[in-house]
């Protein structure tokens, strides 16, 4: 199959996946926060991140369905993370991916809510991934936690605040980087490596190479 098809074929599958997710709660009080949480999540984009989920999975022997929980888990934190960072208090944008942004839609306080629901919500996607070694979900969900954390993701966003009045040097920009683009690319490709039973010496390269694609991808 060709590179292309390939990923349109996952994108198929990620897309259906993630509509799944809150379909059955339609009927609850409290659905004004399902649709603002799809109205962004299923907003589209290049669904990267699950992708290589798949892809990692599928390398190290494993069928790329079984990492279609952890790679809507890194889809649904990704998606959390830019309507916060949409935020009056953030970057104050208008628009994503040309549509008004969650807050212009929802108002502040919902997006804000649907932010926090996506990221809890995302733990428990994860945990439905059925794994060869049932006992590796304790790691699966400790480094998801880990790169989205205040020692990946959320910690390359302080240092990204923390440079806006100031020239940053090149090892700066390397920190925040590796944190703020390269943590979820890192978590997406670890965690298809641990749905398809890969090696540790698989997870460390892995996560070597989500490094550099994550470094790269900023650029």
């Amino acid at each position: 199959m060709k590179f292309e098809e390939k990923t349109q074929a996952y994108r198929e599958m990620i897309e259906s996946y993630l509509a799944s997710i809150y379909a059955p709660f339609t009927a609850e009080p409290q659905k004004p926060i399902f649709e603002a949480a799809n109205y962004s999540l299923l907003a589209g984009g290049k669904r990267l991140r699950p992708i290589l989920a798949l892809e990692f999975c599928r390398m190290c022997g494993g069928e790329p369905e079984r990492a279609l929980p952890f790679g809507a888990a890194v889809e649904m934190i990704h998606t959390y993370s830019l309507i916060h960072d949409d935020l009056p208090c953030m970057d104050n944008d208008d628009y994503r991916r040309g549509r008004l942004t969650n807050h212009k839609v929802y108002g502040e306080g919902m997006a804000v809510l649907a932010g926090d629901a996506l990221l809890t919500d995302a733990f428990a996607v994860a945990t439905r991934a059925e794994l060869p070694e049932p006992g590796k979900i304790g790691e699966a969900i400790a480094a998801l936690s880990e790169c989205a954390g205040s020692l990946g993701m959320i910690g390359g966003q302080v240092l990204d605040i923390m440079s806006e009045q100031r020239q940053c040097t090149k090892q700066e920009v390397l920190d925040i980087q590796s944190r703020k683009t390269g943590a979820l690319i890192n978590a997406a490709c670890v965690l298809g490596v641990i749905a398809g039973g890969g090696s540790e010496r698989q997870r460390q390269v892995a996560a070597e190479f989500a490094g550099l694609l994550g470094l790269a991808f900023q650029i």
